[in-house]
This record gives C-alpha cells, sequence and structure tokens, in this order.
C-alpha cells in the first residue's frame, strides 16, 4: 500500500516556475515508477512525466518536454515535478500516481495508486 500526497501547487504568472512535490508513504517506495498526470476543467486526464523506478529512465509528454523535469529521491521518498516556462495551458489539477511496472507509464491504466492532486493556476 502507498499513500501518495501532493504538494506546491499555486498560482504563477505566464513564463514562471512551480515545483511540485509527492510525498509517498510506504518501505517500498524505492520500487515503484512514478508519474504525473493532469486535468484540466472539461478535459481527460493526460499524462505529463514519468520516472522509472531506479530514476534512470524518464519519459515526458510532448507538450511538456524541454519545460518540465521529473526527478525521483528515493531516500526521502518523495518525487517531483520542475516545472519551467509554464502556459496557461497548463493550468490544471496535477496528480501524481506510483505504478509497479516498468512499461507504458504515459497510460493512467498502469497506475495503481495516486495522490489527490494539486491545483496549478498560470495566470496569462
Amino acid at each position: 500500500q502507498v499513500q501518495l500526497v501532493e504538494s506546491g501547487g499555486g498560482l504563477v504568472q505566464d513564463g514562471g516556475s512551480l515545483r511540485l512535490s509527492c510525498a509517498a508513504s510506504g518501505r517500498t517506495f524505492s520500487m515503484y515508477s512514478m508519474g504525473w498526470f493532469r486535468q484540466a476543467p472539461g478535459k481527460e486526464r493526460e499524462f505529463v512525466a514519468a520516472i522509472s523506478w531506479s530514476g534512470s529512465s524518464t519519459n515526458y509528454a510532448h507538450s511538456v518536454k524541454g519545460r518540465f523535469t521529473i526527478s525521483k529521491d528515493n531516500a526521502k521518498n518523495t518525487v517531483y515535478l520542475q516545472m519551467n516556462s509554464l502556459k496557461p495551458d497548463d493550468t490544471a489539477v496535477y496528480y501524481c500516481a506510483a505504478s509497479n511496472g516498468y512499461y507504458s507509464l504515459n497510460y493512467y491504466g498502469n497506475y495503481e495508486y495516486w495522490g489527490q492532486g494539486t491545483q496549478v493556476t498560470v495566470a496569462s
């Protein structure tokens, strides 16, 4: 069982930066691949970024590649999403998720545990 709690969301101006954190409970955090997804009002949940359990492999949605960076600190049981050059289109609730798997981490159905989400609003 893994419990996930996101933090770091808020209101930022166009072009600004935020760093989201996702703190996990459980002794086996290091064995989970982690992902970030987001959902804007009226839209489906979409993949943002993922990192393998070891941290050796990352994957990004095309829309955030080059602007967002996912990282994982197994010693702190925490995964981060550094978001730079934010745009109004990035406005959404951001969720972190944990997966027992390694493949197809861009698919939300491959994640077993989810956080409650944190709101990110980018003002134009």
